[in-house]
């Protein structure tokens, strides 16, 4: 009989024989406990072996059993959100799912945990979001619900952790779950986060996400982790029913002449040592060649710092200010978000038209109140460089204007989904400003090859 053990993340079988080598596929010989070990993650696949070739064995891996969640306030479920747990189900309770910011994504969490039957943990990657997630669970199953993050290191049935909490926790305790919810599951595959998932032995796992892709293409190992992409639906689909309609307005601003003369110069430069250096960057990794050869010589540095100065003129032309006056305006009445790329332009921003900013520097009571301030109507503006593009609930707002950003696709459909939660007689505007005559204007078309912008824009 094959004895099975969880140790430190990992999985022990024990007192095999040559007859069972065939089933320990996953498995390598550790001659130190005289037993072969593997990740914790492939529990499931080997346990499945075992079972259907009537294997007999002792689990002694498993700390959980199954217990009942009962869902004690009502909740009717969208059509939608039925479908994508029927099709998670169907792929063996295993996979991704991807739904658009404020279309439930912690509903659907809900109801499968109250299917699986079983201890789960979920990961959130920050604070606001395991609060957010403490009070619907505490809502729903009205039980105690664990915290683990912020201070906290309570272990429940159902508990939430933040993803650096459960990486610190998964080697002691990741036998004692049976599912694992990971929401925002793009964080999952980075180098460090991806070990909450191979050192739990959860047979059943749930990803969810409005923006699976990863611009590294670590997207692969997470539907290794997760499962498959078992449902996905855009915010097309759901514009206008569960979520609000909007509208895409991209606004050029033009650079002041002196401005222009500046960044032409420096643009010249860069583009200079680009070409002599032959770096193309169409190829992949020519960022980090530019990076290296860049630091190789008196005229590398230069081209850097002339990069450094063409970008931050491009983001951040007095005009932007202007524009984004001109903006606030004429949405005297509504909430508007106001997004940079850096911490600099948003506080510049915030002294300049005395409003709140939130950034990665803000305290925690301070960021609370500000929240809290613009949810309750006392703030009807926040301005934040990159902090708010995920994880917060601001179901109000519903104007944001992009004074800067990354290509990446990812953040911008994460800053259009803050302002699409549906509320009656409710329509959001996404303002996206670029300088017009720069780069930026083509990192502009790269965030909008996600579908959510392939619809009208002014």
């Amino acid at each position: 009989m094959l004895e099975i053990f969880f140790d430190k993340g990992t999985l022990i079988v024990k007192q095999y024989n040559c007859e069972f080598n065939k089933y320990l596929l996953f498995f390598k010989w550790d001659d130190r406990i005289l037993a072969y070990r593997a990740p914790a993650y492939h529990y499931r696949k080997f346990i499945l072996s075992l079972r259907e070739n009537k294997i007999s064995y002792l689990d002694n891996a498993k700390d959980f059993i199954p217990t009942e969640f009962p869902i004690v306030t009502y909740l009717n479920p969208r059509n939608y959100q039925n479908e994508a747990l029927n099709s998670w189900i169907s792929y063996g309770s295993l996979g991704v799912i991807t739904l658009p910011t404020g279309a439930g994504k912690t509903i659907l969490g809900i109801l499968a945990i109250s299917k699986i039957q079983r201890p789960t943990l979920i990961h959130v990657p920050t604070i606001d979001l395991m609060t957010q997630w403490f009070e619907v669970l505490k809502k729903y199953f009205n039980r105690p619900i664990g915290l683990l993050g912020g201070g906290y290191n309570i272990i429940e049935d159902i508990t939430v952790a933040t993803y650096d909490s459960a990486l610190i926790h998964v080697t002691q305790k990741g036998n004692k779950f049976g599912f694992l919810i990971f929401d925002e599951c793009h964080h999952l595959p980075s180098e460090q986060m991806q070990y909450t998932a191979i050192s739990s032995i959860a047979p059943f796992r749930l990803g969810l996400t409005a923006t699976p892709e990863r611009s590294d293409g670590r997207d692969k190992r997470m539907y290794e982790l997760c499962g498959p992409l078992c449902y996905q639906i855009d915010i097309k689909s759901l514009e206008g029913v569960t979520l609000s309609p909007y509208e895409v307005i991209t606004i050029e601003v033009e650079m002041s002449l002196n401005e222009k003369l500046i960044y032409d110069e420096a643009r010249a430069i860069y583009l200079k040592f680009l070409k002599k250096n032959n770096i193309n960057f169409s190829i992949p990794n020519a960022w980090q060649n530019f990076l290296r050869m860049s630091c190789k010589s008196e005229e590398g540095k230069a081209a850097f710092n002339a990069y450094m100065k063409q970008k931050k003129i491009s983001l951040t032309t007095e005009n932007k200010f202007n524009e984004v006056w001109s903006i606030i305006t004429k949405h005297r009445y509504d909430k508007i978000i106001i997004f940079t790329q850096d911490n600099e332009t948003a506080y510049n921003i915030g002294k300049k038209f005395l409003l709140p900013v939130i950034t990665h520097h803000t305290r925690v009571k301070e960021r609370e109140y500000f929240l809290n301030s613009f949810r309750e109507g006392k703030f009807c503006i926040l301005v934040t460089s990159k902090v708010l593009n995920e994880g917060v609930d601001v179901p109000d707002a519903n104007v944001a204007i992009i004074v800067s950003g990354s290509g990446a696709v990812r953040e911008h459909v994460q800053r259009l989904g803050r302002i699409l939660r549906a509320k009656e007689g409710k329509k959001a505007y996404l303002y996206e400003l670029i300088s017009a005559g720069t780069g930026e204007y083509f990192v502009n078309k790269r965030r909008k090859m996600h579908s959510a912008y392939q619809k009208r824009t002014s």
